[in-house]
């Protein structure tokens, strides 16, 4: 429907004027003619205005005319008509050229639309793509917490072995502390054993020299029976330290698997070598404690060596010979030294 500014009548006063000039009426110059108006309600009033002509082409003149404007009449209207069949011509190349404008208009909004349901395919492709990784995140975060829900139960158990293994050490700790006991006990009862047998010789003031060396080396062979003892037990000390180190080093082993395995865990990490540095330390102070041993029993041995001395200038000092009943105490002097001697734990030093 045609809008209220440009009325039916000034549209025809206009294409009146274009054919009374000989021109062919158009939108364009109805509107050059008329100086506004759009071209939609233009081209609505041009278009009645060709339906009413095409409505009237027809009627007849009316009678009574006279021949010469009869004939006058009838050329002027073969010539609007001409000018009417070049107006409708140019108006169907324009309405042609605009159809074909349409076409193209379409033609570009079918691609535009293509265009659009393209974009709209790989939008929805991304989605899925972005919703198949989401989901694929998604496994792997429950699978990486399935993960850390193992390792702990993994340092879990790892601590409770470490645990087990310092309630282990503990024990090999105080048994070593009892046996070392055992063992000063067992050299003082020894020693005290020596100096009894020193005070008997010395006041029964009889000796003889093959007695005193008999004695002698009775003495030094103790005392190579004690240096045995005592390098049994190092051995023995020293095989314990090395079951010791193994097991430690088997810790330290399955701490370092799992620090190749865990290594995102920092915090496990540091723990277990906070607790192997622990292990280490407990293994130097059980280090210090066997060559605390070691000096223990080589300074037994040098006061071994001393009384071997003593009991050797006793025996050079008291003359004469020893009866039987003397041989027999100290020979059962000697024989309650090796019972001694053999009664001594051989992890005493331990």
């Amino acid at each position: 429907m045609a809008r209220s500014g440009v009325t039916y009548e000034d549209v025809q006063r206009a294409i009146d004027e274009l054919l009374a000039q000989g021109e062919s009426p158009s939108v364009q110059k109805v509107r050059e003619r008329l100086g506004t108006g759009s071209f939609t309600t233009i081209s609505d009033h041009l278009r009645e205005w060709r339906q009413r002509r095409a409505q009237n082409r027809d009627v007849p003149p009316p009678r009574g005319m006279p021949a010469a404007l009869q004939e006058m009449a009838e050329g002027l209207w073969r010539q609007a008509q001409e000018s009417a069949n070049e107006a409708l011509a140019h108006y169907r190349e324009e309405a042609d050229r605009r159809a074909e404008e349409a076409r193209e208009g379409a033609t570009e909004a079918r691609r535009l639309a293509e265009d659009a349901e393209q974009r709209e395919a790989a939008l929805a492709q991304h989605l899925a793509g972005t919703e198949a990784r989401l989901g694929s995140l998604s496994a792997e975060l429950a699978r990486r917490e399935a993960e850390l829900e193992a390792r702990d139960k993994q340092e879990t158990r790892l601590a409770t072995r470490l645990a087990e293994l310092e309630s282990l050490l503990a024990r090999h700790r105080e048994e070593s502390e009892r046996l070392a006991d055992e063992h000063r006990q067992a050299l003082e009862a020894a020693e005290a054993s020596h100096r009894e047998r020193l005070a008997r010789e010395e006041q029964r003031h009889e000796s003889a020299e093959s007695r005193l060396m008999a004695l002698l080396d009775q003495a030094r062979q103790e005392r190579q029976a004690l240096e045995k003892a005592a390098a049994g037990r190092e051995a023995q000390l020293e095989k314990r330290l090395e079951r010791l180190e193994g097991q430690l080093q088997e810790a330290h082993g399955r701490l370092a698997e799992e620090e190749k395995r865990h290594r995102e865990t920092d915090w496990a990490r540091r723990q277990a070598l906070a607790q192997a540095d622990t292990r280490e330390h407990e293994r130097s102070l059980l280090q210090a404690r066997v060559d605390e041993q070691k000096r223990h029993l080589e300074e037994q041995a040098g006061r071994v060596r001393r009384l071997e001395e003593q009991l050797h200038r006793c025996l050079w000092q008291v003359p004469g010979v020893r009866d039987q009943e003397e041989e027999d105490t100290c020979a059962d002097d000697q024989a309650g030294k090796r019972e001694a001697s053999d009664e001594t734990p051989p992890e005493a030093t331990r």
